[in-house]
């Protein structure tokens, strides 16, 4: 497995420790999942302006988001659907696809709902990684499954809110 971390912003530091924190995260969401192919994982933390370009060039929203995920496997809560995708014939991993996360908005939302920094990064991480593996939130039985699971990677991470 190999999870890539580019911090492309400059707006808020990241330390050793939560890039530790947010390998640990992701293995965690795919554990939990019982995912079993060997994976490649890319995020990208970005600032508000970075990912309100992309937000705008990929879904015509022209405002910053918190996170956007971009599968390449075609999943569906967890399951492959199609052999097409990306495979790393030469590692023999499956690339899952890449998460951004404006490192800005994880600030400000972090300070807006009260809880810590870390909480919020590793929500919108979380939150990325199931969309990789095919969660959605576009019901409320799919949003609440896919909170749920988020919810347990978190608690397990002490990172629940209070």
């Amino acid at each position: 497995m190999e999870i890539f971390i580019e911090n492309i912003q400059d707006k808020i530091e990241v330390t050793d420790e939560i890039f530790e924190l947010m390998k640990r995260a992701v293995k965690m969401c795919l554990e939990h999942e019982k995912f079993e192919y060997p994976y490649e994982v890319s995020i990208i933390l970005t600032d508000n302006e970075k990912i309100r370009e992309i937000n705008f060039e990929q879904r015509n929203i022209d405002k910053p988001t918190d996170v956007l995920s971009f599968p390449i496997v075609d999943m569906y809560e967890g399951v492959i659907k199609s052999s097409q995708g990306d495979f790393d014939m030469d590692e023999g991993r499956i690339i899952l696809g890449d998460i951004l996360i404006s490192m800005e908005k994880a600030k400000e939302q972090s300070i807006e709902y009260g809880h810590s920094f870390e909480r919020e990064l590793i929500f919108l991480l979380t939150h990325g990684v199931f969309h990789l593996l095919g969660y959605d939130h576009d019901t409320y039985e799919r949003e609440k499954k896919m909170f749920e699971k988020q919810d347990v990677i978190l608690k397990s991470l002490n990172l629940q809110r209070h």
